[in-house]
């Protein structure tokens, strides 16, 4: 599920070429991004990409090296981190262990200047309890909380300043895998319920498809592509994001009149009609495995726009309602196919060693430059 699409309208953030060096270290080079009011963005990536580290330049933690961020028309080269209108959720969600639920919300508000009196704040630290259901372990310390209030306690902390943008660092990486997963959808319901602009970094990619409007991809301090969850899984506009973002079946052959030559595949793959490839470039088509059609029977081609070949089952994994084939094609290749387990009906299903098709129409197929 997507969290529901932001707001349209004028760019509520603007990272204007922004660069960050460590010495001769170059982390981030060159980003610019623009960011609507109310939206829910995810930088992913795997770990040392730059992804943080734009974060903390956002938080006013580190400082670019070049490149300007500007947040609802003010520049904040020159705003200090205590300053900012923003606020982050630290991974380890760094609460105070010695004070209760409620004095840890309510610290950023009391050191505040000039001060916010005692009433205001004490209805402010109400109100983001009740937002996040923790009212009733007001008088708890951390330490009586499990991984998952910790993490309600975090968050409203991190909104009792009502910051003009939230920064959330690998917001549920704490957590276990099953209670992160309950987690994803609470915490955008939350985020949109108080209507706050969010950037969360993480390298989880299922949490990054669930929880954001948007999400922008990174590598070696590049952002590669910004996209929808659907179009970055769907259109991978290069061969790092298609791999990076879930399973895929990657073909590198020569683009040819009648498709891509593949030395490990029995046929030309046939692809969608093309417009940015000359013949004779290098390329690589990916294929969801979800898109591969297996069957026992060679299915039919008529119209011309299947890719099929033989192969054997050489790698099974049942995961319930879908399972896993690993399908040897020719003397290398490996086909992935995601297959539902109620594609066999009440027949039984292939298994190791088993002779099968596997098929996909050329749709299907995204050619990605070498």
């Amino acid at each position: 599920m997507v969290a529901q699409q932001a707001d349209k309208g004028a760019a509520y953030l603007r990272i204007e070429g922004v660069n960050k060096r460590f010495g001769q270290n170059h982390v981030v080079k060159d980003v610019s991004l623009e960011i609507v009011r109310k939206e829910i963005f995810a930088l992913l990536g795997s770990s040392g990409c730059g992804k943080s580290t734009l974060l903390r330049m956002l938080a006013g933690l580190e400082t670019p090296s070049t490149g300007r961020i500007v947040l609802d028309g003010e520049d904040l080269a020159t705003v200090q981190p205590h300053h900012r209108p923003t606020n982050m959720m630290f991974q380890s969600y760094a609460l105070f262990p010695h004070l209760t639920v409620e004095d840890n919300v309510a610290f950023g508000l009391r050191q505040e200047r000039p001060r916010i009196a005692r009433d205001v704040i004490a209805a402010r630290v109400t109100k983001m309890l009740d937002l996040v259901q923790m009212q009733r372990f007001a008088r708890r310390k951390p330490h009586e909380l499990s991984g998952g209030q910790q993490q309600r306690v975090a968050l409203a902390r991190s909104l009792a300043k009502e910051p003009k943008l939230l920064l959330l660092d690998e917001p549920l990486a704490a957590l276990d895998k099953k209670i992160r997963q309950e987690t994803q959808l609470e915490l955008v319901h939350l985020i949109e319920r108080v209507g706050v602009t969010c950037i969360m970094v993480t390298h989880d990619q299922e949490e990054a498809m669930t929880m954001a409007d948007r999400i922008g991809v990174m590598s070696d301090g590049v952002l590669l592509q910004v996209g929808t969850p659907d179009e970055i899984y769907e259109h991978p506009n290069c061969r790092f994001t298609a791999e990076f973002i879930g399973e895929t079946n990657m073909f590198h052959g020569r683009l040819g009149q009648q498709g891509v030559a593949c030395s490990d595949f029995p046929a030309p793959i046939l692809i969608p009609p093309l417009t940015d490839h000359a013949d004779g470039s290098e390329v690589s088509v990916s294929v969801r495995p979800e898109r591969i059609v297996l069957g026992r029977d060679k299915p039919e081609a008529a119209d011309g726009t299947m890719n099929l070949a033989a192969g054997e089952v050489v790698d099974i994994a049942y995961l319930g309602s879908y399972s896993i084939y690993h399908v040897r094609v020719g003397t290398s290749r490996t086909v992935i196919a995601s297959v539902p387990s109620a594609r066999w009906g009440d027949a039984p299903p292939p298994t190791w060693g088993d002779s099968v098709w596997v098929s996909w129409k050329a749709p299907a197929g995204v050619v990605l430059g070498r």
